[in-house]
């Protein structure tokens, strides 16, 4: 968002189009990284609630060993073909220069990315959330102050963006791995170094939820540029890069407050605590809905300013905000969706926890985008979001029922163990 917001107003709108193009680049590495880090913290908390330290430990330890082998392999593997991705995710004449600038930058980070996602994750589900909260801040503060320096400041344009990213990526990793280290002191991890290949299954089991949820962006996004660049051309994507950085401050909130709900429901769920389980799950679905509420009203109101810091011709703002409020006019139900998604994820489901996270976006949004396009071009994919939420809104609401009723199933049946 920090980088779309630089180019956007000091390189101009076919930056922010290039970007946009790059972004699925972007997400695969993040979506890889959290596929580690949410299994690795979802078996530690589980493990954290059962005392079973020696199993925790070997969670750390693989978890470690996987993110540093994968995300050094997987950068290095695309920026091999690196052309022929960016031309098949939507690049044209005018982008592709700027996209492969910016890509190529933005992959050495990858390996800072996927670190900090799982040492934070980790010190996460051992009860210290701070460090997630520093670490991420340091890392923003540092990008748009970086950013201005080598965007503004020394005119670098796309590449300067991409190097601000990933240098704050390497600040936020320091730190990260600074704490995670007194850590690993605390409970003697390096003493008991192991790496253990039924653990990095479950570890991927469980976290491969999460990843079809960031890479279905990346996939939607994929063909969602090729879809707009077949009907409206360069500008189509543009408006859609801008509109979905934008849109970032509410799916924030909401897989924000429900990937926080996690660890906590996987506590509870290993530790047997059902009343206060149901409790989290409730008091998440409160929070999620009156944020997310908040959220869309400020940018339901304030739309046009809010995209005018992005870009600066006029026209473009306008066409922007359009399809701005159109994709998310009805977007605070959604939320339920995610806490539905997050709570199986949590309690170990991970079947249930996959449909729902490739529902919305894949099964769903792809085909009825390119139905409404076929209908109403350019306009009908903005209409395909409310489209989806609305479906994913009704099928998180009976999920959410059914994962109460998992619930004090689950419950009855260890109060009858317990009697046994």
């Amino acid at each position: 968002m920090v980088d779309t917001f630089y180019v956007g107003r000091y390189v101009g709108p076919n930056a922010i189009g290039a970007l946009t193009v790059a972004f699925p680049i972007q997400r695969l590495l993040s979506a890889t990284g959290l596929l580690i880090a949410v299994g690795a913290c979802t078996k530690v908390a589980k493990y954290f609630g059962e005392k079973d330290y020696e199993n925790l430990k070997i969670t750390i330890t693989t978890a470690i060993v996987l993110t540093t082998i994968v995300m050094t392999v997987m950068p290095l593997s695309i920026y091999f073909f690196l052309d022929k991705i960016l031309i098949k995710i939507g690049a044209s004449n005018v982008t592709l220069p700027m996209a492969k600038t910016y890509a190529a930058v933005v992959l050495a980070g990858g390996i800072f990315q996927g670190l900090t996602f799982v040492t934070c994750y980790i010190i996460n589900s051992l009860g210290n959330p701070k460090v997630t909260l520093y670490a991420t801040s340091l890392g923003t503060v540092a990008n748009i102050i970086i950013d201005a320096i080598f965007v503004i400041g020394c005119n670098m344009g796309v590449k300067g963006a991409a190097i601000a990213t990933v240098i704050s990526q390497i600040a936020s990793c320091s730190f990260a791995l600074y704490n995670f280290y007194k850590v690993s002191k605390s409970i003697n991890l390096m003493d008991s170094f192991k790496f253990d290949i039924e653990i990095l299954k479950s570890i991927i089991a469980i976290g491969f939820t999460t990843f079809v949820i960031e890479i279905s962006d990346a996939v939607v996004a994929v063909i969602l540029n090729n879809v707009l660049f077949a009907h409206g051309g360069d500008r189509a994507i543009i408006i859609s890069g801008t509109i979905m950085k934008v849109s970032m401050f509410m799916y924030i909130n909401i897989i924000g407050i429900t990937s926080a709900m996690q660890p906590i429901v996987a506590f509870n769920y290993g530790a047997g605590d059902f009343d206060r389980l149901r409790e989290t799950i409730k008091k998440t679905i409160k929070v999620v809905a009156l944020s997310s509420i908040f959220l869309w009203g400020i940018m339901m109101l304030y739309a046009e300013p809010m995209i005018a810091s992005f870009v600066k011709d006029e026209a473009l703002v306008k066409e922007c905000a359009r399809a701005y409020r159109i994709m998310i006019s009805i977007f605070p139900t959604v939320g339920l969706y995610y806490v539905a998604i997050y709570a199986y994820q949590a309690m170990g489901d991970a079947g249930t926890s996959f449909l729902l996270s490739i529902y919305r976006q894949l099964v769903i949004f792809i085909p009825v985008m390119l139905i409404f396009v076929r209908h109403w071009g350019v306009t009908g994919a903005w209409f395909a979001y409310p489209a989806s939420d609305f479906i994913a809104a009704i099928t998180g609401i009976i999920y959410i029922q059914r994962v109460k009723e998992d619930i004090n199933e689950y419950a009855d049946d260890m109060e009858a163990e317990m009697i046994v």
